[in-house]
């Protein structure tokens, strides 16, 4: 007896899961499942601002006032310190009557004074800077870094006026002073500053001697035979420079007119360039 009545529950059981699970099937296959869509939602530009023409900058005076000459006397010694780059901005704004207070900078003890001033003449571009720029730059007392902005700085602004200055500075005993001068080299299209050029070739320095040939280059396109100048002597450059100087003579007799530097080209692979 009690095992017909376990019989009876197990069946039992059994059909009504039976029910459930076909229930669920039933629901399942009926639901209607959702199919979305995109939309393209219309776009709007959104408003540009409104901006204000831009004030134009006070032009410099024609004429210094007492007022402005005692305060650009003033700006210089900013030029070093937390206000330099002001002090620099506002000798620009007055250009080229900033130059009197620069070249008395350039007197100043602190070199970060002397240097700033350079950089600010640099970006007056006021040829009468330039005497007292090469006057900084042969002085052997400055400190190279001055005396080598000022030379390059002089070069930019009239490179007609550095040959006598890059005669000399080339012969320095500082190397970085000689490779700085036959760098600027370049830049001057005078056929005056070709000589000076090749007598920097047999320099003890490998680094200025290849400084050299590659501003003669750029001057001329000559750049002598092919030589291994990586690892070359004094001794042999000595020997190589007569290939320049030979040209030299060549190139006096056929009364060439003097070279353009204006676009510098950037010399060419073979000639090992370092």
């Amino acid at each position: 007896m009690i095992v017909l009545e376990r019989s009876i529950a197990v069946g039992s059981g059994i059909v009504v899961l039976g029910l459930i699970f076909s229930g669920m099937s039933w629901a399942t296959s009926s639901r209607e499942v959702p199919h979305g869509s995109l939309v393209q939602m219309p776009y709007e530009v959104p408003t540009q601002p409104e901006y204000q023409e831009p004030e134009a900058a006070t032009p410099a005076p024609e004429q210094l006032s007492e007022q402005e000459k005692a305060r650009l006397d003033a700006l210089v010694p900013l030029l070093a310190g937390k206000q330099e780059f002001w002090a620099m901005g506002e000798f620009v704004h007055y250009g080229k009557h900033s130059v009197p207070y620069l070249i008395k900078a350039l007197s100043l003890p602190g070199d970060r004074v002397r240097y700033n001033a350079v950089e600010t003449m640099a970006m007056i571009k006021d040829p009468a800077s330039v005497p007292a720029l090469l006057e900084r730059a042969v002085d052997t007392k400055e400190v190279p870094r001055v005396r080598a902005h000022a030379i390059r700085v002089a070069t930019r602004i009239d490179p007609l006026q550095v040959v006598p200055a890059i005669a000399e500075m080339v012969k320095d005993e500082n190397s970085t002073i000689r490779s700085t001068a036959v760098f600027e080299a370049r830049h001057v299209p005078l056929k005056e500053i070709l000589p000076i050029i090749i007598g920097v070739i047999p320099d003890p320095e490998q680094y200025v001697a290849i400084t050299a040939r590659d501003s003669f280059w750029v001057l001329t396109k000559f750049g002598g035979q092919i030589h291994d100048w990586e690892i070359s002597t004094p001794e042999d450059r000595k020997q190589w420079v007569q290939e320049w100087w030979d040209w030299w003579e060549e190139f006096k007799k056929n009364s060439q007119q003097a070279p353009n530097s204006e676009q510098v080209p950037t010399p060419p692979a073979n000639l090992n360039v370092s």
